[in-house]
């Protein structure tokens, strides 16, 4: 595994438990209610996409272990 892929997982990895953090304990009425709550955890799954997409560009076997990857 290259440098690159794998700074591209630990990037997949810590948006994902950045949205973790952010949404443990908040009610749904909570999220919807908190613009700066809903840019973060929005922020953080883009981080996430980009992540997986160019991890998937250099590895296209994560895009076939991932289906649902361009959703």
């Amino acid at each position: 595994m290259t440098s690159v892929l794998k700074q591209r997982i630990h990037d997949a990895i810590e948006a994902c438990r950045a949205i973790q953090h952010f949404a443990e304990s908040v009610s749904f009425d909570d999220y919807t209610d908190d613009l700066m709550l809903r840019s973060a955890v929005e922020r953080q799954f883009e981080i996430l996409g980009e992540a997986l997409n160019l991890a998937s560009a250099e590895r296209p076997e994560i895009g076939t272990a991932l289906p649902d990857l361009p959703r």
